[in-house]
């Protein structure tokens, strides 16, 4: 069974940086496109950046500018460095993925790390 774990939330005063970690794990697989998403509560949960297999990256107009979005393929891991942070960046941050396994490909959700910056 595949897995997504995210790691590197935390607290941060605004201004402040932040570098978000996704580990894949759960045998051999292979990744298509890639991104994290974060949610706010009473909020619907918003696409933050994607990169494909390729890595072609794009990113919410909110975010551009500020936030990076990169793999290792090799490591199965996905990064998102978060530079110059505001308070409106605070949610909970999920990354997100599609994985080909066996055959088949299906989208896996990581648990969510909370981002917390302060003004």
């Amino acid at each position: 069974q595949v897995q997504l774990v995210e790691s590197g939330g935390g607290l941060v005063q605004a201004g402040g940086s932040l570098r978000l970690s996704c580990a894949a794990s759960g045998g051999t697989f292979s990744f298509n496109d890639m991104g994290w998403y974060r949610q706010v509560p009473g909020k619907q949960r918003e696409l933050v950046a994607i990169i494909s297999r390729g890595g072609t990256a794009n990113y919410a107009d909110s975010v551009k500018g500020r936030f990076t979005i990169s793999s290792d393929n090799a490591a199965n891991t996905m990064y998102l460095q978060m530079n110059s942070l505001k308070p409106e960046d605070t949610a909970v941050y999920y990354c997100n993925a599609w994985i080909r396994r066996l055959g088949l490909t299906r989208n896996y959700w990581g648990q969510g790390t909370q981002v917390t910056v302060s003004s």
